[in-house]
């Protein structure tokens, strides 16, 4: 991690990070296009605004190898599934859940990194694994109550987490040896053509939406993602990635607000239970991460 500080305080830039994610789900429930097409022209929108700056990177681009790219497609589709089942989560269920649900991405993580790479984690991180799970359950149970599309919702909401977690595992094998950058950028546009021929093929228009829908198209790729996701990635350089991951759980708080100021939305009794029992498990979880990886940096400190 950089020692240098950056122009504007980290917990001020974090702050605007979550308020910049917590509207995606807004900004979602605002249109009334496909989720497929939203998708489509957030992640290409954002390629446009990232292919600027890309020129740096095209030498690293030319030393992939053909597994390389098999494996960056994968990640492009496993991106395109989550945005589909996630932001369609959003036409049956409330933000709430659905934010709530998708804050538990660090939970399959871990379980696919224990699968795939044999990590192991403490059992402090294992209980935060089933408390979140737990809360999920409460969540389910409270949309139960309200209607069976709400619980569609909840289950695209989990499709979509295992995805975005499938996505997140392949890219960590292709960060380390590449630049993020340029992984990233891959991906958005492999996301796109994914999008591209999903919607060709189920004869769903490109262009045909007034030009408010444009505007949030425009809006999805500029605010949760310029000044949420890469914001994110950018403060990297001068916090912890444990420190980072931490935002996610101002995400469903700060889209649960926001949807009952601005969508009217508010929360049953066993969803607000489930959501404080979702948020508890992942700070433990993440704390106990904090504490494996600085038990790990100490034992590297002293082996040198």
């Amino acid at each position: 991690m950089n020692s240098k500080k950056p122009p504007v305080p980290v917990p001020l830039l974090m702050l605007i990070g979550i308020v910049a994610i917590s509207f995606s789900s807004i900004f979602i429930k605002w249109s009334a296009a496909p989720a497929s097409v939203q998708g489509m022209y957030r992640l290409l929108f954002t390629s446009l605004l990232m292919l600027p700056f890309a020129r740096p990177y095209s030498g690293a681009a030319y030393a992939l190898r053909r597994k390389d790219w098999l494996l960056l497609g994968c990640s492009g589709m496993m991106l395109a599934l989550h945005f589909l089942l996630w932001m369609g989560s959003l036409k049956y269920t409330s933000v709430a859940s659905s934010t709530m649900i998708m804050a538990l991405e660090p939970v399959f993580i871990m379980l696919g990194a224990y699968i795939l790479y044999k990590e192991r984690n403490t059992s402090a991180a294992i209980l935060g694994l089933a408390i979140a799970i737990f809360g999920v359950v409460f969540i389910g149970w409270g949309d139960i109550g309200l209607s069976p599309d709400n619980v569609k919702g909840d289950l695209l909401s989990i499709g979509g987490t295992v995805a975005v977690a499938v996505h997140m595992l392949i890219g960590q094998k292709l960060v380390s040896r590449m630049p993020s950058y340029l992984y990233s950028l891959i991906v958005f546009i492999s996301a796109v053509l994914v999008f591209a021929i999903y919607n060709l093929l189920s004869g769903i228009p490109f262009f045909v939406y007034p030009a408010r829908e444009w505007g949030i198209f425009i809006l999805l790729a500029v605010v949760p993602t310029v000044f949420g996701h890469i914001l994110f990635n950018w403060l990297l350089q001068y916090a912890s990635a444990t420190t980072v991951s931490m935002n996610i759980l101002g995400e469903p708080v700060g889209a649960s607000i926001l949807a009952f100021l601005l969508l009217g939305e508010a929360l049953t009794g066993l969803q607000w239970t489930g959501g404080v029992l979702v948020m508890g498990g992942l700070a433990v979880y993440l704390f106990a991460g904090r504490k494996k990886a600085a038990r790990a940096k100490e034992a590297l400190h002293n082996a040198s």
